[in-house]
C-alpha cells in the first residue's frame, strides 16, 4: 500500500467494537485484569494504552521500523534514546545542531559522564578521526537545522557498522514520507512530531523508532523507566495531524522553492540554503537519498541591519519559533532556537546574526511572496530614512 494511504488509514481498523474510523481516545490510567496472571496487554497507561498503541505501530509502520515509542515532546525523545548510554561514553553528533539537543548533550548528559564531539558527519574521514575507542553512536541530523548540511546516510552507516555504533538520525525536517533513514542502515530515527507530522502547531509530541529486537527492547524498558510518554488526548491530535502528512508535505516542498528562488535572486539576500537547490551542498545525495525537499530553508541577508525590521514588518508570515506547521513562521536562530549554542560555535558554523529560517506553511505561495516583499521594502526604507537623519 502507498504511503499516502497508509497515512489517511491510521487508526481507522483497528477499533474491532464499533468500527469507529477514527480510534478513540482512551483516557484510562488503570484497566481491569481478567483474572490473576493475565492481561488485556494494558495494565498502566504508563507502560501502554490503547491510544497510543496505535499511533506507535502506525509509526514504526511508516519508518520501517520494528517498533515505535510516542513521547511527551521531541527532547523527551531524545533523552529516553540517551538513557542508552553510561559514564564514560562518547558520541560523534552533526555539527550544525538544533540549540535544544546542543543544551542537553552539553548541561545535562555531560554531568552523567557522556561526551559528545561534533562535526560534519557527512566528513567520514573527519568521523574517523574523531572516533575513540569509547565511542558508542553517532547522532545525526539531515538536513541540519539551520543550514541544511546533508549526511549521506548509507555511507555513514555502512562506516559506522565497521566499528559497531549506533545510527541515531533525526528525520524531522523530511518526514518519513521524503525519507526514511532506517531503509539507509540507521538503528534509531527520532521525531520531534510536533513539526511536520502534527502539521497543526497544536500537540507537544515526539517519536521514536528502532529495529532490532536487542535494542528494541532496551528501548521499550527505558520508555516505561523514564515514563516521558505522549498521553492519549495528544496521541489521537499527532494522528489526526499525519493523516494528511502526504498533501501537507507536498504543498510544503512546492511553497518553499517557490520562496527560496524568490530569495536567491533578491538583492538584500546574501545566500539561501536549501537543498532542493541544484548549487547547495550535498543536492545530490539529497537527491539519492530523499523522494523529496522539506517546507524550511534559511536565508542569510547582507546586512544584519535588516533583520529586526523584517521580523517586525512580515504580517502574514508570523515571527515565531518552531516550524512545520500549516501556518509559515519566520525565526531568528541567533537568538532563539541555538541561542544555548556558544556564539563562537555558532558563528564558526555559519549561525550569525544575518540568518534566518523560514518554515514555509501551505498558504498561498503569492501571498508568501509579496508579504517578504512589503517587509523588504519596508525595512530598506526604514534603514535608508535612519541613515539620511
Amino acid at each position: 500500500m502507498k504511503m499516502e494511504s497508509r497515512l489517511a488509514q491510521i487508526g481507522s481498523i483497528q477499533e474491532p467494537v464499533t468500527g469507529a474510523v477514527n480510534f478513540p481516545i482512551y483516557h484510562a490510567t488503570a484497566f481491569r485484569h481478567p483474572r490473576l496472571g493475565q492481561s488485556t496487554g494494558f495494565d498502566y497507561s504508563r507502560s501502554q494504552s490503547p491510544t497510543r498503541k496505535v499511533l506507535e505501530e502506525a509509526a514504526a509502520e511508516l519508518e520501517s521500523g520494528d517498533r515505535g515509542y510516542a513521547c511527551s515532546s521531541g527532547m523527551a525523545a531524545l533523552h529516553t534514546i540517551f538513557g542508552l548510554f553510561s559514564q564514560g561514553d562518547h558520541l560523534l553528533v552533526s555539527l550544525d545542531l538544533y540549540g535544544g539537543t546542543y543544551r542537553l548533550l552539553e548541561q545535562i548528559m555531560s554531568r552523567y559522564g557522556v561526551e559528545a564531539s561534533y562535526i560534519d558527519t557527512n566528513d567520514l574521514k573527519g568521523l574517523e578521526r574523531l572516533r575513540q575507542p569509547n565511542t558508542k553512536a553517532i547522532l545525526i541530523e539531515t538536513p541540519t537545522n539551520p543550514l541544511m548540511m546533508i549526511t549521506d546516510l548509507q555511507a555513514v552507516s555502512t562506516w559506522a557498522k565497521e566499528h559497531d555504533l549506533l545510527v541515531i538520525v533525526d528525520n524531522t525536517l523530511l518526514t518519513p514520507f521524503f525519507q526514511r533513514p532506517l531503509e539507509l542502515g540507521a538503528d534509531i530515527v527520532i521525531h520531534s512530531a510536533s513539526k511536520y507530522l502534527g502539521g497543526h502547531n497544536d500537540v507537544l509530541a515526539g517519536l521514536i523508532m528502532a529495529k532490532g529486537q536487542e535494542l528494541c527492547d532496551q528501548l521499550t524498558f527505558l520508555h516505561n523507566s523514564i515514563g516521558a510518554v505522549l498521553g492519549p488526548q495528544d496521541c489521537y491530535l499527532l494522528m489526526r495531524g499525519m493523516k494528511t502528512l502526504a498533501l501537507r508535505m507536498e504543498r510544503h516542498q512546492y511553497n518553499a522553492e517557490r520562496l527560496a528562488a524568490y530569495l536567491a535572486d533578491h538583492s538584500m539576500v546574501e545566500q539561501v540554503f536549501y537543498p532542493a537547490m541544484p548549487n547547495h551542498p550535498g543536492h545530490d545525495i539529497q537527491q539519492r537519498q530523499s523522494s523529496g525537499n522539506t517546507g524550511i530553508f534559511s536565508f542569510k541577508m547582507k546586512e544584519a541591519t535588516m533583520i529586526e525590521p523584517i521580523l517586525r514588518h512580515i504580517k502574514l508570515i508570523a515571527f515565531a519559533e518552531s516550524l512545520g506547521g500549516v501556518e509559515s513562521l519566520m525565526t531568528y536562530p541567533a537568538v532563539q532556537t541555538h541561542a544555548d549554542i556558544p556564539e563562537d560555535i555558532r558563528r564558526k558554523v555559519g549561525v550569525d546574526d544575518r540568518l534566518l529560517r523560514l518554515s514555509v506553511g501551505i498558504e498561498h505561495v503569492e501571498d508568501l511572496i509579496a508579504d517578504l516583499a512589503q517587509a523588504f521594502e519596508a525595512a530598506d526604507k526604514e534603514i535608508h530614512a535612519s541613515n539620511e537623519v
